[in-house]
């Protein structure tokens, strides 16, 4: 029984902790007004909300293949095989 002692000090700070949480959160803490709610929503209802367009393009997702691809170097030397010199947007097997 005297192994049980340990637990005490954890009990009284959980105990300790749900009554003052308990206090924090009571009734009639911080309430406002039903008026002064409803006049409140109106003025942020009312407010002008414009949508800030896109700085860039949204990105266009790749089909998955199941085949891991790398964007082909353009620019770095010698030909590469099948899809040498073509734009940035052919891809090549890894």
């Amino acid at each position: 029984m005297e192994i049980l002692l340990w637990l005490v000090p954890a009990a009284l700070a959980t105990a300790g902790a749900a009554v003052w949480v308990s206090w924090l959160a009571r009734e009639g803490r911080g309430e406002v007004d039903r008026d002064v709610a409803v006049q409140r929503l109106a003025k942020a209802l009312e407010k002008d909300h414009r949508r800030v367009p896109p700085l860039r393009p949204a990105r266009v997702a790749d089909r998955s293949t199941g085949i891991a691809v790398r964007p082909t170097r353009s620019g770095r030397g010698g030909s590469s095989g099948a899809g040498s010199g073509a734009g940035p947007e052919t891809r090549r097997a890894s």
